[in-house]
């Protein structure tokens, strides 16, 4: 598939639709806008790519929501050259919109039909993370922390202590927290020990692979 004229007119259609639900950084929506999603997708639904809504890809996985993707993106107020830890790499689209927004990605994904996959997309589309990484994303990527920001773009019963403990000192992270349903969480790291901890909104997210044995943070 191509990236037509088409496709960019749908994807300045789909800009408004963020603005009006609340997408307001400029960074944002101009990486968004840049993005061709259709080539993230199963081309079945390519009619669909610009629509905002979450799709199926491999692995009974889901393409997230633009929406969500703006909104997770402009909560964690990326500036150029921060390190960020993205737990969930699915299909890449939300890492491309971190390496628009001049974000260093470490990416980790648990699925490893997803992530053969997507590490052979991305960089055909132009976009390439510091480091991809097949894992377990409750345990984070210890051997390159601190990292300036985290996303997680899967649904945790719990807030992995081990996440929180590779969060910079005055770092965001941004993590949907529950079960079936969820709750948008951000995370700002204030010291060695101490965290703030704020609830945005409810949110529906697929699950994070649990790893019972790991701590948690209330």
């Amino acid at each position: 598939m191509k990236d037509t004229f088409k496709h960019q007119g749908l994807r300045n259609r789909l800009i408004q639709v963020l603005q009006e639900k609340g997408v307001t950084d400029h960074a944002v929506l101009s990486a968004i806008k840049e993005i061709p999603r259709h080539l993230y997708m199963d081309p079945s639904f390519e009619q669909y790519a610009y629509q905002d809504v979450a799709f199926p890809i491999a692995a009974e996985q889901t393409i997230s929501q633009p929406y969500t993707v703006g909104f997770q993106s402009q909560l964690l107020e990326i500036k150029p050259g921060e390190k960020v830890l993205e737990i969930g790499t699915g299909s890449g689209y939300q890492t491309s919109v971190l390496i628009r927004l001049g974000a260093v990605v470490y990416t980790i994904e648990r699925q490893q039909e997803l992530y053969k996959k997507t590490q052979l997309l991305l960089p055909k589309l132009g976009y390439k993370p510091k480091y991809m990484y097949f894992g377990d994303g409750y345990k984070g990527l210890p051997q390159f922390a601190p990292f300036d920001k985290i996303i997680v773009t899967c649904g945790a019963p719990i807030i992995p202590r081990a996440l929180l403990a590779q969060l910079k000192i005055g770092g965001r992270m941004v993590i949907p927290v529950g079960d079936a349903q969820q709750m948008m969480t951000l995370i700002t790291r204030n010291s060695a020990k101490e965290f703030d901890k704020q609830i945005i909104e409810e949110c529906a997210f697929v699950p994070m692979l649990t790893d019972k044995s790991l701590k948690s943070f209330s």
